[in-house]
């Protein structure tokens, strides 16, 4: 019997610009290899940010999380897609664009990115739902987002850690379950409602966490990013 796999984890490259980013990644050892780039990131630097990581042979997650209209993102997938390992669209774009940037993903062949759908931000809670209308709690938000993405072609979602367990019981073991809002016991949850640790992701089934600020603002982050793969690694086997 193979022994549980820990959650990769994906380092949050929250940074306003290219000294930052060029800093931060001097920073980090290097067996961390899997970097998040996001909107503020890929907004300063555009694809230079990917080049940046790519030379660091790093894996990208590239978190745009797309919403327009299926032919716009449908493009949009096409023109973002080389070298990328995870890409993200938003599951409230409807079923008809997530299918559509499923579609240009797998017409890319053995490269493509993986497709994953962002379900409902971390930084909301029932809450801010009620405030623009939407009537569920945020776990039940979740799984309708989640099941209709999934049926929509998409290979995986992004969740809070406190919606995973459900997830992963509802997807199955082939989804992709990517969960940031992950803060290590003790660390501040900063703008983020709906937060668990990392041994509690990877015990309900996460297969990826993202975590930034714990880490760049660390005055040692190669201790701190070890710290977290111990909590995943003791999550996986609890």
């Amino acid at each position: 019997m193979k022994p549980p796999i820990p959650p990769e984890l994906i380092v949050a490259l929250d940074v306003p610009d290219r000294a930052a980013l060029s800093v931060a990644l001097e920073r980090l050892p290097p067996a961390l290899d899997f970097f998040k780039i996001g909107l503020e990131l890929f907004c300063a630097l555009g694809p230079e940010a990917l080049t940046l990581v790519r030379r660091r042979k790093g894996r990208i997650f590239l978190d745009l999380k797309l919403h327009d209209i299926p032919r716009t993102v449908e493009r949009a997938v096409r023109a973002a897609a080389a070298e990328i390992e995870l890409l993200t669209v938003h599951a409230a774009g409807g079923p008809a664009m997530i299918r559509a940037a499923a579609e240009a993903a797998r017409a890319l062949g053995g490269a493509r990115p993986r497709i994953l759908a962002v379900t409902v931000l971390t930084s909301l809670d029932a809450a801010d739902l009620a405030a623009i209308g939407v009537t569920r709690s945020p776990a039940e938000q979740v799984v309708a987002l989640a099941e209709l993405a999934m049926e929509s072609g998409a290979d995986g979602v992004v969740c809070s850690p406190q919606e995973v367990a459900a997830l992963r019981r509802r997807l199955g073991p082939e989804a992709y379950l990517v969960t940031p809002g992950i803060r290590p016991t003790g660390a501040a949850a900063g703008d983020q409602k709906r937060v668990a640790t990392p041994a509690q992701a990877a015990r309900d089934g996460a297969s990826a966490v993202v975590v930034g600020r714990p880490i760049l603002d660390a005055a040692d982050p190669a201790a701190a990013a070890a710290a977290i793969l111990e909590e995943l690694r003791a999550g996986a086997v609890s």
